[in-house]
C-alpha cells in the first residue's frame, strides 16, 4: 500500500487528531481548570468577592466523604447549601452596607447567582482544582 498517496479525513490533518498526539487526560483536565480560572478573573468585582466567600465556606466542607464529592450530588442539597451561603453573605453585607441599595438586589437574582457560583466551585474541586479562588498553578 502506498502511504504517500493515502487520503486522510479532514479531522486527521489537525495537530492533535491522532491518539498518540493527544494530550493525556490529566493534562486536559489541568488545561480546563486553568481556562476556568482565567475566565473567572473577568468576573465583576462583586461576583469575585462572592466567589471567594463561597470558596472559604466550601473549604470547611472539603473532606473525604463530603456531599460535594458524591457521584451524583443531590440538587436539593446544593440548593439548600446555596441558600445558607446566600444568608451568610447577606448578613455580612448588611453589617457593612445596605446591599439592597448597592446591588439593586430584588431578592431573586442573588440566590441564583450564588447557586451558579457554588456549582462552579464544586465542579472545580471535583476535577482536582486547588481550594480557593484564583489558584492557577
Amino acid at each position: 500500500m502506498d502511504f504517500e498517496r493515502r487520503i486522510l479525513p479532514f479531522y486527521m490533518t489537525y495537530p492533535a487528531a491522532g491518539y498518540g498526539n493527544a494530550a493525556p487526560y490529566g493534562q486536559q483536565n489541568a488545561d480546563v481548570l486553568r481556562d476556568l480560572e482565567y475566565f473567572r478573573q473577568m468576573y465583576p468585582a462583586e461576583v469575585r468577592r462572592h466567589q471567594t466567600r463561597i470558596a472559604e465556606i466550601l473549604d470547611k466542607m472539603d473532606y473525604e466523604g463530603s456531599v460535594i464529592y458524591d457521584e451524583y450530588p443531590d440538587r436539593y442539597t446544593l440548593e439548600r447549601l446555596a441558600e445558607n451561603i446566600t444568608d451568610i453573605i447577606r448578613r455580612e453585607e448588611s453589617q457593612q452596607d445596605s446591599m439592597q441599595e448597592r446591588l439593586g438586589d430584588d431578592g431573586k437574582t442573588m440566590p441564583s447567582l450564588i447557586f451558579v457560583l457554588l456549582v462552579n466551585e464544586v465542579y472545580k474541586r471535583r476535577r482536582g482544582g486547588r481550594r480557593g479562588f484564583f489558584s492557577i498553578r
